[in-house]
């Protein structure tokens, strides 16, 4: 009789989670209801978006543009006026309050701890969450006790400590090497999916199966996680995929990312004594392809960046500007950065005089073509950028290795010379180049290409600064 009215028990358990129910954050939502009404709520929120930005803005644009959003957590497309930035601000805000609110619940449905709720605001994780959601079961209170009551996957992990780290850090290297050959290689992809996600699953995955059989310290969480990245990056290396400078240049964002990851692994692992469901470890192997697919199919335009160096020189402006517009070679380089790979300037050619001359500013890797478009002597040389160089020689012990982060994913556009007069005679010439690199999140990478491009600015600054300084009576 019990089981006869199984159907209706699950229906009234749906509808006493009726709208004016969500905005509460007491009480519990089981998987169906979850999936339900998170998809009728972005639904609802997108078409309320794409509404707004048509009639008020004249704008059109589609579900992948939650991809290209500035302000990720809040689901704000990319705007171009603040005045739209603080009408769709207005209208995120109560689906923000929902979306925590229905994964709070969501959370205590599963036993799991409430503060998870926190990575619905992270982007690209908070997507890792929802999938997380909608895959664990409801689940009663956890139970005290040292090993799990293994099944199903249970007796497959090892008992040892020493075990299942090691069986921890294999599988998470194999999930890395998988997810960057089919963002890298496959999608040629280097966004979102692969510096966040994928160090984040890492972590989370690693911390999973660790505490298969029993409970680990948060301790013992964190050092598989940070062994799962190195191994992981060092495997990448050896199996020709990436080079051991960019590794280097990701490992910080990595390791912060795959600690969070482990953090959250730990606490839902060690929440309670029966082993996890399967449906578990299929989170991180279902959401990285998910993850990279998106970014694939819905390409971002990558914002124009300006770097701008200066330096002093104890010459005339006429003195400096011979200087500017060639050069001879330059010295080795000293610096830390050219001696790991990064392109160096070699010397500056010149063709011609004048609008439309070519510039040819020769790097390690080869030339930057550069046509002049302002000729103003002796105050500014611009010119444009019609052919990069590779950015960097990978260090890698096989002989030929060109990651496509190698090919137009960091491009210098424009440049310019300007010099200014300064009392005494002597002149202030400023460098800048106008770039663009198409790495995700911008605002770590751009960490790296603007010292980098400073770096490179400083070296050609001061080469000309010597120049004119020994020409100068």
């Amino acid at each position: 009789m019990w089981k006869g009215h199984e159907p209706e028990r699950r229906y009234d358990r749906f509808m006493k989670l009726n709208f004016t129910g969500l905005w509460g954050w007491s009480g519990k939502v089981a998987r169906g209801p979850f999936v339900l009404w998170a998809v009728l709520l972005f639904a609802f929120k997108y078409n309320i978006d794409r509404l707004f930005l048509k009639l008020v803005f004249g704008r059109d644009w589609s579900l992948f543009s939650y991809v290209e959003k500035p302000i990720p957590w809040l689901g704000l497309p990319p705007m171009e006026r603040p005045g739209e930035y603080a009408m769709l601000l207005g209208l995120a805000l109560p689906f923000l309050w929902l979306g925590i609110a229905l994964c709070i619940k969501r959370l205590r449905s599963a036993s799991l701890p409430l503060w998870l709720a926190v990575l619905f605001v992270v982007p690209v994780v908070k997507w890792i969450l929802f999938l997380a959601l909608t895959l664990v079961p409801e689940r009663g209170t956890s139970d005290e006790g040292a090993e799990r009551q293994c099944h199903g996957l249970g007796p497959w992990f090892p008992k040892s400590a020493f075990g299942s780290a090691t069986l921890a850090v294999a599988l998470s290297t194999l999930l890395a090497l998988g997810a960057t050959a089919l963002g890298t290689l496959a999608l040629q992809e280097y966004g979102w999916g692969l510096f966040v996600g994928v160090p984040f699953c890492l972590g989370f995955f690693a911390a999973l199966i660790h505490g298969a059989r029993y409970r680990r310290t948060l301790s013992e969480s964190m050092l598989v996680a940070t062994l799962s990245v190195a191994v992981a990056g060092a495997a990448l290396v050896i199996v020709a995929i990436e080079g051991l400078v960019c590794i280097l240049m990701a490992a910080p964002l990595a390791l912060a990312l795959a600690a969070v990851g482990a953090l959250a692994g730990h606490v839902v692992q060690s929440s309670r004594r029966r082993e996890l469901p399967p449906q578990v470890y299929c989170v991180p192997l279902l959401a990285i392809p998910f993850m990279l697919w998106t970014e694939h199919w819905s390409p971002q335009t990558p914002p124009l960046r300006e770097v701008t160096t200066a330096v002093e020189i104890n010459a005339s402006p006429q003195m400096v500007w011979q200087q500017v517009v060639s050069f001879s070679e330059l010295p080795p380089p000293k610096e830390m950065l050219f001696r790991l790979g990064i392109a160096y300037p070699i010397r500056a050619e010149i063709q011609g005089q004048g609008p439309g001359a070519v510039r040819n500013c020769v790097f390690s890797t080869g030339p930057f073509v550069e046509p002049i478009e302002i000729w103003d002597e002796p105050r500014l040389l611009r010119f444009s950028v019609t052919k990069n160089p590779e950015p960097m020689q990978e260090w890698t012990p096989y002989r030929d290795l060109h990651p496509a982060h190698l090919n137009g994913f960091l491009v210098s556009r424009h440049g310019q010379f300007l010099l200014r007069s300064l009392p005494g005679g002597r002149t202030r010439l400023e460098g800048t180049t106008w770039y663009c690199h198409s790495m995700w999140p911008t605002s770590y990478w751009q960490l790296w290409s603007d010292q980098i491009i400073h770096v490179i600015h400083r070296r050609v600054l001061t080469h000309v600064r010597q120049l004119a300084e020994e020409k100068t009576p």
